[in-house]
């Protein structure tokens, strides 16, 4: 379990991390403190926690939609010149190589959280061998 535990943490974090790049390279004066990377990061914080205190079928779906909004919505819909966006997004490679950087480190944590969620591992008991 603890080495499911960790692979899941460092995904949340790579991911995390992307989104923190992104952020600061796409908009112009991003801290930690922004309102833009700070809510994003207290509800990855919250969800994460929620999981490790309780990695069940629901904590394991809340974080795995969470990531698939940032994979998805952040990483592939927000970089397109689309008209239903509130913003013109920069049609640049560097605009397009921090896209692909942010979708490319959501991966390892849907995959690692899609997996978990396929084979049923969702509560502590259930990743430790059987007598």
């Amino acid at each position: 379990m603890l080495a499911g535990m960790a692979a899941v943490l460092a995904a949340a974090g790579l991911a995390w991390l992307g989104f923190y790049l992104h952020n600061v390279n796409d908009l112009p004066g991003q801290t930690v403190l922004s309102p833009e990377t700070l809510y994003p990061t207290l509800v990855t914080v919250a969800l994460v926690t929620l999981w490790i205190w309780r990695p069940v079928r629901v904590t394991t779906w809340l974080l795995f939609g969470w990531t698939a909004l940032h994979l998805f919505l952040g990483g592939m819909v927000t970089v397109l010149p689309l008209p239903v966006l509130p913003f013109d997004p920069e049609q640049t490679v560097e605009h397009y190589t921090f896209h692909v950087v942010y979708t490319l480190t959501q991966v390892p944590l849907f995959v690692l959280l899609g997996q978990r969620w396929r084979a049923g591992r969702f509560a502590r008991c259930a990743d430790r061998p059987r007598p």
